[in-house]
C-alpha cells in the first residue's frame, strides 16, 4: 500500500516538474515573440544584435524594441502573474470559483480616482488627455490613490466583519458605489477626457515606460513575494476556518494579509495598465485543469507562470500585423476568458445553484 502511494506521489511530482518546465519555455518563447513581432516588421538579425548590444542605437528598430516592445513585454509578464495570483487567492479565501481580484472594488476605486482628476481638469479648463506625460502621470497617480483608498476601506471592513460572505458582499457594494460616482463624474467631464477614460478602461500594457517601471516592478515583486509567503496559511484556510484555527492559524491576521496582498497587486496593475478583465478569473481555473490539484504550493507558482503566458499571448494577438495600431487588451482577454468562465459555471452548476 505504501509502495503504491509513494509511486503515485513520485509520478505526480515528475508530471508537475515537466509541466513547470513546459510553462517556463512557453513563457520564454512568448516573451521573445512579443519583442520580435508587431505591426512593424524587424529582421531577426537586427533583433538579436540589438538585444545583445551590438546593434545601432540610432535606427528606428532600436527605438521600437527598447522603448516600446521590451517594456511592454515585461509589463505584460508582471501584470499577468499579479492578476492571476490575486484571482487564485480570492477564489481560495472566499471558496468561490467566480471570485476575481476586482471583486472587492479595488479596480472601481482606481476608476473613481481617474474620473475625479478628469473632472477637476475639466473644471479648471485643462484637458488631461492632451497634456502628454504630465496627464498620463496624473491619471496613473489618481488611479493608484483611488485603488489604495478603497483597499484601505476594505481592510477596515475585514477587521470588523468576521464572515467572509459578508465581507464579499460589502466589497461588491463598495464597487457598485464607486462605479455610481464614476458615472456622475463622467457626466460632468469634458468630452475629450471622457474619451480618455474610456481608452484607459480598455486596458493596455503599453503605458509603462522604463521610468514608470522603477515603481511598477518593485511594488509587484514585493506583493508577489508576499503571495508566496502566504501559501501555507492559505492551504489551511481552504479546509475551513475552524480547522485552520485549531492548527494555530490566526484567521483574522492572515485574511488581512491576503486581502492586502491581493489588493496591492490589483491596485498597481489597474493604476498603470487599466482594469484588465478576465485574467484573474480565468487563469486559476485553467491552471487547476492542467495540474489537477488544489494545493497552493503548486498552484501559486504555476498560476504566476500561466498568468504571464496568457497576458503575453493576449498582447501578441493585440499587436499582430494587419491591425491598425493595437487592439484593446481587454478585447483579447475577454475572448479568452469568457469561454473559461462559461465552462466553470457549467462544471459547478450544482454548487452555484
Amino acid at each position: 500500500m505504501n509502495y503504491i502511494v509513494n509511486k503515485r506521489s513520485f509520478t505526480d511530482g515528475s508530471k508537475n516538474i515537466i509541466l513547470f518546465i513546459l510553462l517556463f519555455f512557453a513563457l520564454l518563447l512568448l516573451f521573445i515573440f512579443n519583442v520580435a513581432f508587431g505591426s512593424v516588421n524587424i529582421a531577426l538579425t537586427d533583433l538579436f544584435s540589438i538585444l545583445l548590444g551590438s546593434g545601432s542605437e540610432d535606427g528606428p528598430a532600436y527605438y521600437i524594441i527598447h522603448r516600446s516592445r521590451l517594456p511592454q513585454a515585461v509589463t505584460a509578464t508582471l501584470a499577468g502573474a499579479a492578476l492571476a495570483v490575486g484571482g487564485l487567492q480570492m477564489q481560495a479565501l472566499f471558496r468561490n470559483p467566480l471570485a476575481d481580484p476586482s471583486i472587492l472594488g479595488v479596480s472601481s476605486g482606481a476608476g473613481l480616482g481617474v474620473a475625479v482628476v478628469l473632472m477637476m481638469g475639466g473644471i479648471s479648463g485643462f484637458v488631461l488627455s492632451k497634456m502628454g506625460w504630465v496627464g498620463h502621470l496624473t491619471i496613473t497617480t489618481a488611479a493608484f490613490a483611488g485603488a489604495l483608498l478603497v483597499l484601505f476601506f476594505i481592510l477596515m471592513l475585514a477587521n470588523k466583519l468576521r464572515d467572509n460572505a459578508m465581507l464579499l458582499i460589502a466589497g461588491i457594494m463598495v464597487g457598485y458605489g464607486a462605479s455610481a460616482l464614476v458615472g456622475i463624474l463622467k457626466f460632468y467631464s469634458m468630452q475629450e477626457d471622457v474619451h480618455a477614460f474610456v481608452i484607459w478602461g480598455l486596458g493596455s500594457f503599453a503605458s509603462v515606460s522604463w521610468s514608470r517601471m522603477e515603481v511598477f516592478f518593485p511594488v509587484l515583486m514585493v506583493a508577489l513575494a508576499g503571495s508566496l509567503l502566504l501559501i501555507k496559511p492559505l492551504n489551511l484556510m481552504m479546509l475551513g476556518d475552524n480547522y485552520a484555527s485549531n492548527l494555530g492559524v490566526n484567521i483574522r491576521l492572515f485574511r488581512f494579509l491576503i486581502l492586502g496582498c491581493t489588493g496591492l497587486l490589483t491596485a498597481t496593475v489597474t493604476a498603470f495598465c487599466g482594469p484588465i478583465a478576465f485574467l484573474g478569473l480565468a487563469v486559476p481555473h485553467l491552471t487547476r485543469g492542467v495540474f489537477k490539484t488544489s494545493n497552493q504550493q503548486i498552484l501559486v507558482p504555476a498560476v504566476m507562470l500561466s498568468g504571464a503566458i496568457v497576458a503575453l499571448f493576449s498582447n501578441l494577438i493585440a499587436r499582430m500585423p494587419g491591425f491598425d495600431g493595437a487592439l484593446p487588451i481587454n478585447a483579447v482577454t475577454s475572448m479568452i476568458g469568457a469561454p473559461v468562465v462559461i465552462w466553470v459555471i457549467l462544471r459547478n452548476r450544482k454548487v452555484l445553484q
